[in-house]
């Protein structure tokens, strides 16, 4: 089915679709690094650029539209100009005209748990109700990325849609994937680590109190290292939050000891691709400091796929087909 993917990133939720055989025909980012991984890894059909400047005709035809979205509060003020008028003004609107010309089957969005409390409730209500006004039925879900085969804890609302006219011929109502348990024995932060890192991500005897204290004034969280599950990767990992926020190891290296480093290290980009579901043959093309922005962002790759495959379970034979023919 040929899928285009909005807000794209490195290209965690396209990558999730490709395994379960879609074929991603456009993608689209703003930010340049991003669209410089994505481009490296996937092909020429990202676009790099403002999607507000790229026309509707400009995006070819697809059956699926995928892709995570930036969330903005939204008017419930609309002056009964179109259901599109009270997301006018926001990164959502942008989905929502491409989804008004084109009509895909499948819609699959993604963003972050809060989404469902943001501004009080009144984002999510609208996009749910823009999306059925634009004939669609509408599934929303939380999905923790721990239940699908990665040793991270990483809650993301998901929401699914089918055109109502396809819902009819679905084969069954759609159920979002089960997860399913792992030997954490097996599979934790340890399970991920590269061998031989670079000292340059090993502490510094200076940093590593900033790092394992346990907060400032009356603010406390207690600082944990060497957790069997990492915590949500975050964005800005390149900054060093203190423990509590982001994920450090105990990993003893000579060369680090060489260097006057500690035996504590932050994880790598690398490693955080694998907390992600990317495979090591998806290669990182860009500074570190952008790697750890674009994983943290990323959706993951094993969310993505198990999504994709519940979609196929319920679609109609002939829709299927042209899937696997493609």
């Amino acid at each position: 089915m040929k899928t285009v993917s909005l807000f794209s990133g490195c290209g965690g939720m396209d990558l999730g679709f490709q395994q379960a055989g879609f074929n991603i025909v456009f993608a689209n980012d703003f930010d340049k690094y991003a669209a410089q991984s994505y481009r490296h890894n996937f092909g020429e059909h990202m676009v790099e650029g403002d999607l507000s400047q790229i026309h509707e005709f400009e995006i070819p035809k697809h059956q699926v539209l995928i892709g995570g979205f930036p969330c903005q509060p939204f008017s419930m003020m609309g002056q009964k100009q179109g259901f599109l008028d009270n997301v006018r003004g926001t990164l959502f609107f942008e989905v929502a005209r491409i989804i008004e010309h084109h009509q895909p089957e499948v819609i699959v969005l993604e963003n972050v748990r809060n989404l469902r409390t943001h501004d009080n409730g009144n984002t999510l209500k609208v996009i749910i109700e823009t999306l059925e006004n634009l004939n669609y039925e509408v599934h929303t879900q939380v999905l923790n990325s721990l239940d699908y085969g990665v040793p991270q804890k990483r809650n993301r609302i998901f929401i699914v849609c089918f055109r109502k006219d396809i819902t009819v011929q679905l084969k069954e109502s759609f159920q979002f994937p089960a997860g399913t348990q792992f030997n954490t024995d097996k599979i934790n932060i340890r399970s991920i680590l590269e061998q031989n890192v670079d000292p340059k991500y090993y502490l510094s005897h200076k940093i590593l109190p900033t790092i394992l204290s346990h907060g400032s004034g009356g603010y406390y969280s207690k600082s944990e290292i060497d957790l069997p599950i990492a915590r949500p990767l975050t964005a800005t990992m390149a900054k060093m939050h203190r423990a509590n926020q982001d994920n450090y190891v105990t990993d003893p290296n000579p060369l680090a000891k060489e260097a006057g480093k500690t035996d504590i290290r932050r994880l790598t980009p690398r490693e955080c691709a694998r907390l992600q579901g990317f495979p090591d043959d998806y290669e990182i093309v860009v500074s570190d400091s952008q790697a750890y922005k674009q994983f943290g962002n990323a959706v993951t790759v094993n969310v993505a796929q198990a999504i994709a495959e519940s979609i196929l379970t319920v679609l109609p034979n002939a829709m299927k087909r042209e899937t696997a023919n493609v």
